[in-house]
């Protein structure tokens, strides 16, 4: 089963890593809507990636589909 978030207009807050991480105790995969009011565009989708890769560590993983991100937690460090 897999967690469905949206990241809207207030972009990556504090909060919103708060409800991620929370969000990853309880699932393995995890699916991140970007709307329209966060920006639409690839390259913010992103840049958007890579720093919520950045701020959660090296145990996940980002796939892009058009607007939509699939987070995956592993259990061990990538490399």
């Amino acid at each position: 089963m897999q967690a469905l978030m949206q990241l809207g207009k207030n972009g990556i807050t504090e909060n919103f890593m708060n409800t991620l991480k929370t969000s990853f105790k309880t699932h393995e995969t995890l699916k991140l809507v970007v709307l329209k009011s966060a920006g639409h565009d690839k390259e913010k989708v992103k840049e958007i990636s890579e720093k919520l890769l950045a701020e959660l560590g090296n145990k996940y993983t980002c796939k892009i589909v058009g607007f939509t991100l699939f987070f995956r937690r592993w259990r061990r460090a990538m490399r």
